[in-house]
């Protein structure tokens, strides 16, 4: 938790060598020593970042982070400046963002190479730490030290932003240099991407503090296990990272949209997202008999089918409720009545008063459904994550900064996702906003969704997402709305 004087209570030293520097007592299975070693192997960008310590020339940190990479022939080094319509970066960031895009590409294949899962997101919160720690800034490790917080510059009022560290559990199919070197572990929702903006962002910052020029504080949060549940976002708003924290932003990769494009609306965003278990028993029996016993495969059908239909009748249909079954099982042989039988389903509701309700109301509509069968019936009902719902004045601010950034044309209305969130837990505390980066290479025919084994990127959007976010802080920092 940060103190009053914005000095963190275990401040990280600035390390002299390489990212396991930062390495915390508490991880030490085998998986992280393997990463542990990958990234002491590919020490480039921990010596590109000492040159900065060094003060070497800008010519020579530019040749040195270029020859970092592990790209393909043909791609660029260098981004281009702002967009048509959009408006430049303060403080010669559009400079400073031009010369470090090859830089932040590297991190991001880097951090893509190696990734790792949920609750053990050690090593890639250690090389953000060092980043931060080499630019000037103060970084806190998480009570577990897979995830940290970072503020940067001065105030009482807190604006703040949150990237998610963690990858998924399926294999990387795509044949790229930076292609997972993790065994069925692969960066496959774009967490990758979210914490490589984040990190710029945090530079880009850090430049203009030294110059005075940051019109208040913005805290950078990188969070372990969005992917899992439990979630770890709880956590970290239990460590004090909301403290002082007026406003949080937050961005999502999105495939469906061409990079230059960001999605933003007020409102509902995403679902919440929640699990029913069901479990049946009876006596069993024969298929000849089935007045002799409960028909345990005929009740579960009425479960499958009824308790969706009747829940939508039951639940204002404004609220934006889903009830999908995803596992049914029951039974062996074609001619036997089981006596045990289970489904397993989610509810996913877009409105927070229709998702306080739901437990009661699904337990109660399964048992009212199976009743009348004869069969005993278990309902294990389990909270996911709430409902992510932008606030009016956050997604307006992010909006008008996106348009700012970009050019207005390129700010689009998000389509709501059934999709679950873990950022809506800041959001029971916090106004704030989560709005779509565009991942797609326009023009391209290529369809990459999220969880997907061959899923990638546009790097460009790299980019794109960073002048949004250094426009939307300095726009948060400067309303009186929050």
């Amino acid at each position: 938790m940060l103190s009053r004087d914005d000095t963190p209570s275990n401040p990280l030293p600035t390390p002299s060598r390489s990212n396991q520097g930062i390495r915390h007592p508490a991880q030490s299975d085998g998986y992280g020593n393997g990463v542990a070693q990958r990234h002491q192997k590919r020490s480039k960008l921990s010596r590109v970042a000492e040159t900065r310590q060094r003060n070497i020339s800008a010519q020579e940190l530019e040749a040195d982070v270029t020859t970092a990479l592990t790209e393909p022939e043909g791609a660029q080094t260098e981004w281009p400046g702002p967009l048509p319509g959009a408006e430049p970066l303060p403080g010669q960031l559009d400079r400073w963002l031009a010369s470090r895009g090859a830089e932040l590409v590297a991190i991001r294949r880097h951090i893509h190479a190696h990734p790792e899962r949920s609750n053990h997101e050690f090593e890639t919160a250690a090389l953000v730490a060092r980043e931060l720690a080499v630019a000037g800034l103060t970084p806190q490790m998480l009570p577990k030290g897979n995830g940290l917080i970072c503020d940067i510059g001065e105030g009482d009022r807190v604006i703040a932003f949150r990237a998610d560290l963690d990858a998924l559990p399926l294999a990387d199919l795509k044949d790229v240099p930076y292609r997972s070197t993790v065994e069925n572990v692969a960066h496959a929702c774009g967490h990758d991407v979210h914490t490589t903006i984040m990190l710029g962002l945090g530079l880009a910052l850090a430049q203009l503090a030294e110059r005075g020029e940051l019109p208040g504080r913005v805290r950078l949060i990188f969070q372990p296990a969005e992917e899992t549940f439990p979630s770890g976002a709880p956590q970290v708003v239990a460590s004090g990272a909301l403290k002082d924290v007026a406003a949080i932003f937050a961005l999502h990769c999105y495939p469906q949209l061409p990079a230059g494009l960001v999605g933003v609306r007020s409102g509902p965003f995403t679902a919440a997202a929640d699990t029913v278990e069901v479990k049946l028993t009876g006596p069993g029996g024969h298929t000849a008999r089935p007045h002799l016993t409960a028909d345990l495969v005929n009740a579960l059908a009425r479960v499958i089918v009824d308790v969706p239909a009747l829940l939508d009748r039951r639940i204002d249909p404004r609220a934006g409720v889903s009830m999908v079954w995803g596992s049914v099982h029951a039974g062996q042989a074609f001619n036997a009545i089981p006596g045990e039988g289970e489904a397993r389903g989610t509810v996913r509701i877009l409105n927070r008063e229709a998702w306080r309700q739901a437990p009661e109301l699904v337990t109660q509509l399964i048992k009212d459904v199976v009743a009348p069968t004869g069969a005993q019936v278990e309902v294990g009902y389990a909270r996911g994550v709430p409902p992510v719902i932008n606030d009016r004045m956050a997604s307006a601010v992010v909006a008008a900064a996106a348009g700012a950034a970009l050019g207005s044309d390129r700010v689009v209305e998000a389509e709501i996702s059934m999709g679950g969130e873990d950022f809506a837990f800041y959001l029971d505390h916090v106004p704030g906003a989560m709005i779509r980066l565009g991942t797609a290479t326009p023009g391209s025919d290529e369809k990459r969704d999220l969880h997907q084994g061959d899923f990638d990127v546009d790097e460009n959007c790299i980019g794109y997402g960073l002048r949004v976010m250094v426009h939307t802080a300095l726009a948060a920092l400067s309303t009186a709305a929050f």
